[in-house]
């Protein structure tokens, strides 16, 4: 993580070469599928945001990092 001030530290979003990940919403649930490369990013991702400040959070969407299609996702971090 990057330190900005006190208060206020930006998540670090790292990819692996190759990552492929798809979200949609199927009869109500949400289904997250991805290669190995995209279940490793989504997990620093994940670790990284569970230790940022309550507040941040992570947008996926198929401009910055989903398949053509899918839904856009946002992952924030509470208490």
């Amino acid at each position: 993580m990057k330190k900005i001030d006190r208060k206020v530290l930006l998540v670090d979003i790292d990819w692996v070469d190759g990552f492929e990940i798809r979200v949609k919403v199927d009869h109500g649930s949400v289904v997250i599928s991805a290669n190995k490369e995209g279940l490793l990013s989504l997990a620093k991702q994940l670790t990284a945001l569970a230790e940022a400040v309550p507040g941040q959070h992570i947008h996926y969407d198929e401009y910055n990092s989903l398949e053509e299609g899918s839904t856009e996702m946002i992952i924030a971090r509470v208490e």
